[in-house]
């Protein structure tokens, strides 16, 4: 079981420049070790969420395709650094 997040960020209504600047400004203010949940839908966001966060700051713990509704996505991410 992966750990529950301590904060869910629910993107799906956003466009995706303006879903990964909130991305960020919240990964930024994050304590090492805590879990991150982001829900989107826009699949350019789900392909960019992983270019705009330095590689070794975070591990992917889970990513889940939910295509049964919309085309919607959820990743949980923990913070390393």
């Amino acid at each position: 079981m992966t750990d529950k997040p301590h904060i869910i960020m629910d993107l799906r209504n956003f466009v995706s420049w303006v879903a990964l600047l909130k991305i960020t400004q919240v990964f930024d203010a994050m304590a090492v070790s805590d879990v991150l949940e982001i829900r989107g839908a826009d699949p350019d966001t789900k392909q960019d969420l992983f270019k705009i966060l330095p590689a070794s700051a975070y591990e992917v713990l889970t990513v889940d395709d939910q295509e049964g509704a919309g085309g919607s996505f959820q990743v949980r991410i923990q913070k390393r650094t």
